[in-house]
């Protein structure tokens, strides 16, 4: 037996950087702070199965789909030889970790492409910004989900055949894939190691990297706010529908809220009473009381075309007609941790102030990525 270069450069760079930006995925998965992070590492996950692909049909000989072309049934008769310890060794991938690579290919297209259609219709960010409605990209996120979790499954598995496999053949598989050497009989084919392209694709991923985080990372916001809670992806959403009559006639009191954040009956209900607007007199005319209705009709909550109206709407029963915004049960569990010190605080004031802590509130979007928590907010002893 004598040591031969089994895996290239470009192969153990893939490798090593689809567990890293899997790991990181994963960690990231929910965080609306950590959103730029989780979106990057799914661009850079497609990338590299893009790559993988292309090696498979020009890369050296182990990297090759035809060197580890098995089916289903040779992979399954190969996992039963490996428990019976009569499995015979593999240099490069064996039948059963040539399933897993298939089937992860497969999950991680699967997922990043999911993860762009619900990025685009629910966060109204990326290439599908406005192809789909909320609705729509509700069901790409349940395959998002779906393929991510199952792809965790798949890893575990795949974790666990190396240990069974190097165990059997008492060889470690895991240093293999960082050394790119394997102990072979004397004939065995050996690979070159392709630098430049292992270089290349290095350059790629850091300069992508370089360019995906200036390009995200909100820096004169937080600073104008005196915060660096880390990277968050700017927000450009669709405009909502505006109107300069309610602007003004809301505006002249307090944030124009927009009428996406109620159901038109809650409008409705809000004009009929404008004679005790708690405790105030609008005094509106009968004309401009039936344009505001009507542009608060036309884009309520009921019209599902923000993620917030698409929730405020959801958490509401068929008789719910809430007049304030802060009595709605998705309104009310989204801040259920912020305590009265802090909403009494110099940074907040109180619960109408929307733009303390997002900063599309004016544009009424309310989008995850505009979400920035005072450091009040975070800091109750700040408060008192």
């Amino acid at each position: 037996m004598q040591p031969t270069l089994v895996w290239d450069l470009p192969t153990r760079l893939f490798h090593w950087t689809l567990v890293l930006s899997f790991v990181g995925a994963w960690l990231t998965t929910g965080s609306d702070r950590w959103l730029a992070v989780h979106v990057f590492l799914g661009y850079l996950m497609l990338g590299l199965i893009g790559f993988r692909v292309l090696w498979g049909v020009l890369g050296t000989h182990y990297a090759r789909f035809t060197s580890f072309w098995y089916g289903p049934l040779t992979a399954l008769a190969y996992m039963r030889r490996v428990f019976n310890r009569t499995a015979e060794r593999h240099v490069g991938h064996n039948p059963t970790g040539s399933l897993a690579i298939y089937i992860l290919l497969l999950l991680i297209l699967v997922a990043g492409v999911s993860g762009i259609f619900t990025l685009g219709g629910e966060e109204q960010q990326g290439a599908f910004t406005g192809v789909m409605s909320l609705l729509q990209s509700r069901t790409f996120k349940k395959f998002h989900e779906i393929s991510a979790n199952l792809m965790l499954l798949v890893v575990t598995g795949h974790l666990a055949g190396v240990i069974v496999e190097s165990f059997v053949h008492n060889e470690n598989l895991a240093r293999s894939m960082v050394t790119g050497t394997k102990l072979t009989e004397p004939g065995a084919p050996t690979v070159i190691p392709r630098r430049g392209i292992a270089a290349l694709m290095l350059v790629l991923i850091l300069g992508s990297g370089g360019w995906w985080f200036y390009y995200a990372i909100d820096t004169k916001l937080d600073q104008a706010r005196g915060e660096n809670e880390g990277p968050h992806v700017k927000f450009i959403g669709t405009p909502l529908a505006d109107n300069p009559q309610w602007r003004s006639e809301c505006g002249s009191c307090h944030l124009p809220y927009h009428p996406n954040l109620l159901p038109s009956r809650s409008w409705k209900a809000l004009l009929a009473g404008q004679a005790q607007h708690f405790g105030s007199d609008l005094a509106l005319d009968a004309a401009t009381s039936a344009a505001l209705l009507e542009y608060a009709k036309t884009n309520s909550a009921d019209k599902l075309v923000t993620e917030a109206s698409y929730k405020i709407t959801r958490s509401l029963k068929p008789a719910d007609t809430p007049l304030r915004i802060t009595e709605t049960p998705y309104w009310v569990k989204k801040h259920r941790n912020i305590t009265p010190a802090q909403w009494q605080s110099d940074a907040v004031k109180s619960k109408a102030n929307c733009a303390a802590c997002h900063l599309d509130a004016d544009e009424g979007t309310f989008l995850d990525a505009a979400m920035r928590i005072p450091a009040i907010a975070a800091t109750p002893k700040a408060s008192q």
